[in-house]
């Protein structure tokens, strides 16, 4: 059986998708805002949502961003885990 290799991205790669789990507090989406605007500047602010765990003590994030290399997402990716209240990033 033949390995199968991820897809590849093509760069730039607009509405690129990011999910942000962690804490639900109020630091942290706001953390996770001025983070993206970092590493994506200009993203659609419109477009992220939140979704809380059913007892209310996580939250995800998702929100689209232009990707345009995998050293931005790289950096990206490790800035966001930095935080100790996000707990994954997919």
């Amino acid at each position: 059986m033949s390995e199968q290799e991820p897809p590849k991205i093509e760069f730039p790669c607009e509405d690129y998708l990011i999910k942000v789990m962690g804490e639900a507090h109020i630091d942290m989406h706001e953390f996770v805002l001025t983070t993206t605007e970092q590493f994506a500047p200009g993203f659609d602010r419109n477009k992220v949502s939140v979704r809380a765990s059913s007892k209310g003590k996580f939250q995800s994030i998702t929100l689209y961003i232009t990707a345009t290399g995998i050293e931005q997402l790289q950096a990206y990716h490790q800035a966001l885990i930095a935080n100790p209240k996000v707990k994954m990033v997919i």
